[in-house]
């Protein structure tokens, strides 16, 4: 499995930025996605989620109308588009992957992360 995300840098308050993940080596339409981010001196935290069909989503309340996750099966790649960015968005954003296996979750994996840093 291998995760490489993009797309992060530095942006002021109100700006934009999508992040992208781009997944091989394993059957990218069958995973759920996840996109986590950590800030210094804090816990990873689950930022978006996307089920393997798309259909299912969920947010973190704090980004809820201004994020959205989606996803191209067919390019293997899961984005976040980030908008109305805050300060406190600050943090290293993380691409996961798992899969269901009926039973139970199978870890597929992290990325390396993209710093996403917001300020004036």
């Amino acid at each position: 499995v291998q995760l490489v995300e993009s797309g992060g840098g530095l942006v002021q308050p109100g700006g934009s930025l999508r992040l992208s993940c781009a997944a091989s080596g394993f059957t990218f339409s069958k995973y759920h996605m996840s996109w986590y981010r950590q800030a210094p001196g804090k816990e990873r935290e689950l930022v978006a989620a996307i089920s393997s069909t798309g259909d299912n989503i969920n947010y973190r309340d704090s980004v809820k109308g201004r994020f959205t996750i989606s996803r191209d099966n067919a390019k293997n790649t899961v984005y976040l588009q980030m908008n109305s960015l805050k300060p406190e968005d600050t943090a290293v954003y993380y691409c996961h992957a798992e899969f269901w296996t009926g039973f139970s979750w199978y870890d597929g994996g992290w990325g390396q992360g993209t710093q996403v840093t917001v300020s004036s």
